[in-house]
C-alpha cells in the first residue's frame, strides 16, 4: 500500500466492475478511503447489448465463448468494496443512480457521513447502445447522455461545496475517444462524452481559485462492454451493425486491461498533480496520451463584412488552406 492520497476521501461511480474496479482499487492502494458506486447489486451478469434475442442467434461455438468471457466480469459496488478491504484498505458501498438528482446526493451524503469528506470524484459510470442515426429512439438518447454528463454533473453539483470548505479537491471525469466521432454509429455515445469535455473545462476554469482540479480521461480497455462490441455485429443486421465497417474497433484479444492505466487516475488525484486541470488524456494499456486543447489553426478576416461572393473567392486560400475534414484525417 502506497501514500499518495493518505487521508482523502475518494467516490468512484461505476465501480463495480471493469475500468471504476480498477481505477477505485488503484486509489485505495495509495491510502484513500473509497466508496464505491453502482446503480444496483448485479444479481446476473449479462452484456448490456446482447439481449436474449440477439444471444439465440449465437452459434454454439459463440455462445461458449460468450458465456465463458461474460463470468469474467462479475461484480457490483459491494465486491469492488470487499476486494479493497481484502488487502487492508478502507472501502464502503453505496448503491444508487446517478441520473437521479435526488439519488445523487444521497451518494454524496453517504461519502462524507460514512468518512467525513469528500476529496476526490472519479466519475466512471457509463451507458451506451449501437445504432445508426435513424434509428436511435428518444429512451436511447436519454439513457446514454443522462449518465453522461448529466449524471456527472449531479454527483459534483453535490460533492463540490464540501471540497470548497477545504480548499481542495479533485475531480476526474471518464470520457471516450469517440467524442471525436469514427466509424462508429452511435452518436448519442458521441455526444454524451463530448458534454463530459465541456462540463469539465467549464469546471477547471471555474473551480480553479478553489484548489479544486478538473480532467477527462478517455479509455480503451478491455470490459463488459469489449464483449458486446465482439459479437454485437454477429448478431444485427447489416445497417445496424455497430461500425460502418462491420469489424469492432480493436479486437477483443489485443485490447488491455484496464489496470495498466488506473495508476494514472490515482496520480491525478493526488498533490503531485495540483497544476495539472483541464486536460484530456487517453489511456490504452500502458499508453498515456495527452490531447492538445482546442483551438483557431486558420482565420480570415473582412473589415467590411462578408459576402458569398467575397467567401468563394478567400476562403480557399485562408480558412480552408491545407484543410482536411474530419474523414480525411
Amino acid at each position: 500500500m502506497g501514500d499518495l492520497l493518505k487521508g482523502k476521501v475518494a467516490l468512484v461511480t461505476g465501480s463495480g466492475q471493469g475500468i471504476g474496479r480498477a481505477i477505485a482499487i488503484a486509489l485505495a492502494a495509495e491510502g484513500a478511503k473509497v466508496v464505491t458506486n453502482n446503480r444496483s447489486p448485479v444479481k446476473k451478469n449479462t452484456a448490456n447489448q446482447l439481449d436474449e434475442e440477439k444471444l439465440k442467434r449465437l452459434t454454439p461455438e459463440q455462445l461458449e465463448w460468450y458465456n465463458t468471457e461474460i463470468e469474467k466480469y462479475t461484480g457490483d459496488a459491494e465486491t469492488t468494496a470487499a476486494a479493497i478491504r481484502k488487502v487492508g484498505g478502507e472501502a464502503t458501498a453505496c448503491f444508487g443512480d446517478i441520473t437521479n438528482f435526488d439519488d445523487a446526493k444521497r451518494i454524496v451524503d453517504k461519502v462524507v457521513e460514512t468518512y467525513g469528506s469528500i476529496d476526490i470524484v472519479v466519475n466512471v459510470a457509463g451507458a451506451f447502445g449501437f445504432a445508426p442515426v435513424e434509428k436511435i429512439t428518444e429512451e436511447l438518447w436519454d439513457k446514454v447522455t443522462g449518465v453522461k454528463p448529466k449524471g456527472y454533473f449531479n454527483i459534483i453539483r453535490h460533492a463540490v461545496p464540501y471540497m470548497k470548505k477545504k480548499k481542495w479537491g479533485r475531480i476526474i471525469n471518464c470520457s471516450s475517444p469517440a467524442f471525436m466521432g469514427g466509424d462508429i454509429r452511435q452518436v448519442e455515445y458521441c455526444a454524451a462524452n463530448a458534454g463530459v469535455h465541456g462540463l469539465t473545462w467549464g469546471l477547471a476554469c471555474e473551480l480553479a481559485d478553489d484548489g479544486i482540479t478538473a480532467n477527462v480521461f478517455c479509455p480503451a480497455a478491455k470490459t463488459r462492454a469489449s464483449v458486446d462490441m465482439e459479437l454485437f455485429d454477429k448478431v444485427v443486421d447489416e445497417d445496424e451493425k455497430s461500425t460502418k465497417t462491420g469489424e469492432p474497433i480493436v479486437k477483443y484479444d489485443e485490447t488491455q486491461p484496464p489496470e495498466l492505466f488506473a495508476p494514472f487516475v490515482a496520480y491525478l488525484a493526488s498533490d503531485e498533480a495540483a497544476n495539472v486541470t483541464g486536460s484530456v488524456f487517453m489511456t490504452m494499456g500502458g499508453f498515456i496520451g495527452l490531447y492538445s486543447n482546442p483551438a483557431i489553426s486558420t482565420t480570415m478576416f473582412d473589415m467590411e463584412g462578408w459576402t458569398t461572393d467575397k467567401i468563394i473567392k478567400t476562403a480557399p486560400d485562408t480558412l480552408f488552406k491545407n484543410y482536411k475534414n474530419i474523414n480525411q484525417r
